[in-house]
Parts: C-alpha cells; structure tokens; sequence
C-alpha cells in the first residue's frame, strides 16, 4: 500500500474554511440572485467569519502563544497559517464592503429601501432622529471617560462600542482626551423611519449614525474630535475539565458568562478611525496590526439579517414555497400505523419537518406508548418536539432525553431544555465524558398486539425545526426490527454502563464508523483490482480525517472513481496525476445550506447507501457518538442516490469544483441546460404538493 501523507496532498484547513466563505460571498455578488437574498449573504458571511474568529483563529493564536511549532498535515506550522489567514480575511472583508456599499446599497434604494447616511438627513429627518435619540437612545447610555478612577471598560464579545477622542475638562477639571461609549445590546442597530419622515417606503437609520450625530450630547461643555465605532471579536471556546468535575450542567452554567470575556482575536473600527486611536484600541486588546480591521460602514453586518425579513417586496426576495407532506403521511395521519406500512423517507427542506413533530407529539398522548429516548444536539428555544417531550413525562411516560450540553453556540438553551425536562420527570442524560453526543435519533417503545415494537427516527440533521426550512437534510422512519435494536443498543451505552454491544446494521462512532468507512473504500478497491466497475459518491460538510483521505487516494490510484460533494473544509486535493486523477470534488452553494452526509458505495451493483450525522472529520470519528445508518428499502435507496446524488453531480449553477490547487471554479452552465439541483428539487416537491 502506498503511504500518501507527504504535506503537498493536502489542503490547509484554515485556508480551506475562509474559500468555502469566498464562496458563501460569491452569492452576495451574484447578480442572478435577488438583492434582499444578496444582502442575506453578506450577514451570513459575516457570521460565518465571526465564528471563524472566534474559533478557528482564537485557537491558532492560542497555539503561538504557547510557543507550538507542531505543522498541520499540510506542513504549514502555527505562526504561518495565522499569517495566511490574515491577509486573505483582509481581502474577503475589503470585498464584502465594497459589495454592500458600491452595489447592495444603491439597487436597494432604487427600490425604496434606503439606509439613510447622517450627512444626508434633511431637516425633518434629523429632528426626528434628534427625539428618537433623547427618547430611546440617551437614557441607557453609560459614557465612561478613561482616568485612574476609571479604567478601560471590559468589552463584551462582538458588541458595538464608540471610542471618543474629547477636549476641554468636565465638571471636576478632568481631561484625559478619551472615552468609551458601549451601545447596549438591548439598542436596535437599525432603526425604521415613518415613511413621511423617510420620503421612501422603507427608510432606515443605523444606531452608528444616531450616536455620532449626538455623541456631543454626552459630554457637556467639551469638544469632540472625534468618534469611532469599534468591534472585538474574544475567544468563545469554552473549557471545562469533564474530568474533574462533579456536574457538568453546574459548571458550564458557571463558565458561560465569561465566554464574553474570553481573549480578543480582532478589532474591527470604522475606516475614519485615527491612527492614534487604533493604537490605543489594539494596546487595549492585547493585539497587533495584522488583527485590525477597518470597514467601510457599520461594524457589525450581521445586524441587518432582519432587513430582509422587514422589508414587504416578494420580487427582491426568493419565490416562497410550501414544504411537502408525503401523501403517506398526510392521507394517514397516524404516524404509527403508516411506518408499519412502510419506511418513509422525508427530504428536508423539500419535505416538511411537520411529521416528525407529529411523530413526537402522537408518541406523547398515545397511552400505548410505553418509552421515549431521543438525542438532542441543537433545538430551538420554542420547541415543540420539547414541548412534547415535557408532556410525555408529566403524563407517566418513561422519558430520556440525552441533551449535549457542549453544543457550541447552543449551550444555554439545552442547559434551559435539559432543566425544564428534569423537572417534568424525564431522564436526562448528559451524554458521555470526553464525547459529543452528535447522533441524531428517537426511538419510541409502543405495547402492540404481538408484544412491544420499537419504532425509529434517524437524520441527518438537528432536530430544530427552524432550521429544518433553511438546512437540507434527510430523515428516515422505520420500525425495523434490526435497525430498532441497534438504535437501542446505542441508547443503553448513552445512559448506562458496559461494553459497546455489536450493532447488525448501524455504523457508530467512536467505535465503528471509522473501520467500517475505510473497509468500505478497501472494498471498492478490491472489486477495481479485479476488474469490476467500482465507485464511490459521499456528500458531506467537511473532509479532513488523514487515514480517509490516503483511503481515497489509494482508491483512486486503483481506478476507483470517486465523486466527493463537500460544501466546506475539504483538505484532499484532486485531480494529481498518479494520486487523485480518478477523484472530483465539488461544493454547492445556494438558497439553503447543505448538510446531508450521503455515503454510496457502488459495491458490484449493490449499491450500498448510508445516510449519517457524521462529516469525515477527526472528531466525528473519535471525539463523538455519530450514527450512520443504511438504507435498507430499494425505493427509497433509489430515491436517496437520485435527490441527493446524482441531482447534484448534475448542477451546473450553484456548484463549484476545486482544482489540484485547492482553489475553485464555478461551473459554467450551457446555455441551454443550465440545471441546479435546489431549483430542480423546489420544482419536484412543488409539482408532488
């Protein structure tokens, strides 16, 4: 077996992350896709980018202080990577403003949706703005002028502050020249005008404008120089030593409140900033040039997410459409009688998430219904599948819930989720010490007529139905027999203690997803020595696991064919000669976010189809509990190889193909087939409803 682990076949994953968002960014600058949906873009960029920061670069800046000099697969080291990392997040940045000001903003304003600059108000606007800020603004607002009594204010991550350059002395002959101006979140950042007073339909103000305008109200008597909206982007990782203590609910509740405190990793300021001040700002923050940002607008664009939502013009937005209810379902309303028919497949967002509520909901009232047990990795805050849940358990129903508390981004709503079940009589378990309770599963236990039958819902994705409208994903019902056991089997290692049983149909990490993938691949190779045709298709989040990706080459060395549809990090490199000619990979960027993890192995014409909640990541393989399950029925096997495969292998407009180099291209369509695999699935489910 050849050994491919020299750095020049792979990717560095940093530089992988940020030309997945040069694409998300590419969306915004597409002129096919409407200007609202186009600013939806910029802020999901920039919310990307913040956790990109937040993360990923608070975690490289971590390593340099430590003085690591241990080089990724790539055999880039630490210090290098950083380097890279902030010239190319000063490009994408520079590029995002200038989108939103030179484009997004004046196509917005042909259409009657103006954001109105301060050197630009007339009298009656700024009269208006005047008494919304004595109003609204003034009164919770906490000036602090910097001296020995009053020190630089601690800075909550990514909130939106003003550094104000003063002069002449205050009421008690004071004059240190600077104060700190912090907007408390409660503010809008955007604020509507009536349309009498805006002279357009939608008129709005950012709460930037309306304090620099009055910041001179604040400081009576002194002159200001200046005044600069300001940014810091802190380390949010969280770190709790599983290993010490006694209740993990208890010290993550304790650790939360200091994620808004955790070490800054970028300074973003207004592009009029002085010099003088973006020094003393970076000195605050304990940080370099190569971590300042200026922008040219407002700091913080995540913040104008609820224009498009504000803003009543369907034509600048995407088509609305209606999810799906398979006619199984919606013709036989009764969850349980339909599975035992049949395995039903749901395609999300495509499909609607309703029958999986329903699922819960019915499970909850039905005095048949002996057991409940579900994963919940991230939900939301309203959820009805809790709701349920919570039912279930105050009705005498035996209710276990494994609730991830370390979800990233999501630990205070499940630590609220996981205290509400508690008090309702339900089990909750807090998964496993060192691992992430990733898989996505419920299984229901129901007294029937030939003894207790278990029915299972597996998916791909979160059970969180908000996202279930924006996130594509799939989701299997069934009552097998074999596939039940196993995923009962899984929930006894969740709660219990013992050996990892062995699964007859199920693939799971730690133990047996990793071996049984790369047996897989072997497979494949095995039938190509011998002549067979052989061939592999995965569609996944992200690809950086080393022992995978030789696995592929290896593969394709052999004569394998492998498609790989990866929307994000992708650290294998293909199409090199003698190593990946026979590997393709491509990523779709469009209306909804990708995040089915699809496995296919042509197997001699078996066609083996796995669907999992799994990426092709170091984690996922070995830090988390993931579950990856067959499709076992032929239809819906066909189904799965042709909406979520072949479909997009297809698409020739929102896909993306990577190069040797690590860089993509975006495929140009034929002008007289120009196909995209969301449009198409759109039109399909549309045409079925």
């Amino acid at each position: 077996m050849t050994e491919f682990k020299a750095p020049e076949y792979y990717i560095n994953r940093e530089l992988s992350l940020l030309a997945f968002n040069d694409r998300v960014l590419a969306q915004a600058e597409d002129t096919n896709t409407p200007v609202l949906e186009r600013l939806r873009f910029l802020c999901i960029f920039s919310s990307n980018l913040d956790e990109f920061f937040e993360i990923r670069v608070a975690g490289l800046k971590e390593k340099i202080k430590l003085g690591s000099v241990a080089k990724s697969p790539d055999g880039m080291p630490p210090q290098q990577t950083y380097q890279l990392v902030s010239k190319r997040t000063h490009e994408l940045i520079a590029r995002q403003y200038r989108q939103f000001n030179d484009l997004i903003l004046p196509e917005l304003a042909r259409h009657g949706v103006r954001f109105l600059r301060r050197t630009h108000w007339d009298e009656t606007q700024s009269e208006w703005i005047k008494s919304y800020f004595f109003r609204e603004v003034m009164p919770v607002l906490t000036p602090i002028g910097l001296d020995p009594s009053h020190p630089f204010p601690r800075v909550l991550n990514k909130s939106l502050n003003f550094a104000v350059e003063l002069e002449g002395k205050d009421a008690f002959g004071r004059n240190s020249g600077t104060a700190i101006v912090q907007a408390p979140r409660a503010l809008p950042r955007v604020i509507r005008l009536p349309n009498d007073i805006a002279g357009c339909e939608y008129g709005f103000v950012f709460l930037s404008s309306i304090l620099h305008a009055h910041v001179n109200e604040l400081f009576s008597g002194m002159n200001v120089n200046g005044c600069y909206q300001f940014r810091v982007t802190r380390n949010s990782d969280l770190f709790v030593d599983e290993e010490e203590i006694k209740n993990l609910r208890l010290a993550l509740q304790g650790e939360l409140p200091h994620r808004h405190y955790g070490d800054a990793v970028r300074l973003e300021v207004a592009d009029n900033c002085s010099e003088k001040m973006a020094g003393f700002l970076l000195e605050q923050f304990n940080l370099t040039k190569n971590d300042l940002f200026r922008v040219n607008g407002p700091v913080n664009l995540v913040r104008l997410m609820q224009i498009p939502d504000a803003v009543d013009l369907p034509f600048l937005k995407f088509p609305p459409f209606v999810q799906e209810i398979p006619a199984t379902v919606s013709k036989h309303p009764d969850m349980f009688q339909t599975i035992r028919k049949s395995d039903i497949l749901l395609h999300h967002p495509f499909q609607s998430f309703k029958p999986v509520v329903d699922f819960i909901q019915q499970a909850s009232r039905d005095p048949q219904v002996v057991a409940i047990k579900q994963t919940v990795y991230r939900t939301s805050t309203d959820s009805a599948l809790m709701g349920a849940l919570i039912q279930a358990a105050q009705s005498g129903k035996d209710v276990t819930v494994v609730v991830e508390l370390l979800a990233r981004f999501d630990e205070e709503a499940n630590i609220n989720w996981a205290a509400k079940l508690e008090d309702a009589g339900a089990h909750v378990i807090y998964g496993v010490v060192g691992y992430k309770t990733h898989a996505k599963m419920i299984l229901v236990v129901r007294r029937e007529e030939q003894g207790l039958r278990r029915y299972v819902h597996l998916g791909t994705g979160n059970y969180h139905p908000r996202t279930s409208k924006l996130y594509t994903d799939f989701g299997l019902f069934t009552c097998s027999e074999e596939i039940g056991s196993d995923v009962n089997d899984i929930f006894a290692q969740l709660t219990g203690l013992g050996k990892a049983s062995q699964l007859r149909y199920l693939w799971q990490a730690p133990f047996t997803l990793h071996p049984k993938l790369i047996k897989a691949i072997h497979n494949e190779i095995e039938h190509a020595q011998k002549g067979r045709p052989a061939a592999i298709i995965a569609k996944m989040n992200s690809l950086v696991e080393p022992q995978i990706i030789q696995a592929l080459y290896e593969a394709s060395c052999a004569g394998v064919k492998i498609d790989l549809i990866v929307r994000g990090v992708c650290a294998l490199r293909p199409g090199i000669p003698g190593v990946s000619e026979n590997i393709r990979v491509r990523s779709i960027i469009g209306r909804f976010l990708e995040h089915t993890r699809i496995f296919y192995f042509r197997n001699n014409g078996k066609q083996d189809v796995y669907l999992s909640s799994a990426d092709w990541m170091d984690r996922n393989f070995f830090r988390r509990i993931e579950a990856c399950f067959p499709i076992l029925n032929q239809r819906l096997k066909r189904r799965v190889i042709a909406e979520g495969l072949r479909t997009y292998l297809r698409d020739n407009l929102q896909a993306w193909e990577m190069d040797p180099d690590g860089r993509y291209y975006r495929k140009t369509p034929n002008r007289a087939q120009p196909f995209s695999a969301q449009e198409s699935l759109l039109d399909k489910f549309s045409d079925e409803n």
